[in-house]
């Protein structure tokens, strides 16, 4: 039975650290089928780890390839979106909750989760894997921070943080708060050892 609940008004950034996990991902429907399946084959691995998986909740792309797995495992799935994509919610969400802005959604998302996972994705998932790295840095986000870096695809992104402290844009030590696994097993090993 999903539970649909209605926010109007931010929130703390986070409150309590449950086991709980935030997943950035793409809403596109014509990637690389590899991304898929390291998706399907991390969230398998997080819900027999006893995590519940907060995503964007929506049917598309690689947020519905998760919801489809999720839902096969019996995991926990919580589904927050913006009122204004109510018709693409995914009908396998354990809870699913609407926001008003898309930065409510983020602040959301992110509530009480331990960890942030990106997955492969565009401009969408660098939105809120940076911000969750912003927060980070600046101690409103108290979780660790993963990018999945398969097949080198954020090597660009891993090169641009590290010009950042090469130039003292950046301090080493932020640098070193976010992750770069090349696998889904390098990932899981970092996460649920």
């Amino acid at each position: 039975m999903v539970v649909q609940m209605h926010h109007h008004l931010a929130r703390a950034p986070f409150l309590t650290m449950d086991k709980k996990i935030v997943i950035y991902c793409s809403a596109s429907g014509t990637i690389d089928p590899a991304y898929n399946e390291a998706a399907r084959e991390f969230v398998r691995a997080a819900v027999a780890a006893g995590y519940e998986i907060v995503s964007g909740g929506t049917v598309k792309g690689t947020m519905g390839v998760i919801s489809d797995e999720i839902a096969a495992c019996g995991g926990r799935h919580k589904g927050i979106l913006p009122r204004f994509m109510e018709p693409l919610a995914h009908p396998g969400l354990t809870e699913l909750h609407f926001t008003d802005t898309m930065s409510v959604r983020k602040e959301m998302m992110r509530e009480g989760t331990c960890a942030a996972v990106a997955l492969p994705g565009g401009i969408g998932t660098m939105d809120e894997m940076m911000e969750t790295f912003t927060l980070r840095k600046l101690g409103q986000y108290d979780g660790d921070l993963y990018v999945l870096n398969l097949g080198g695809f954020y090597d660009p992104l891993a090169a641009l943080l590290d010009h950042f402290v090469a130039t003292e844009m950046l301090d080493a030590p932020t640098r070193e708060l976010i992750h770069f696994p090349k696998t889904v097993k390098e990932l899981t090993d970092m996460m649920f050892r």
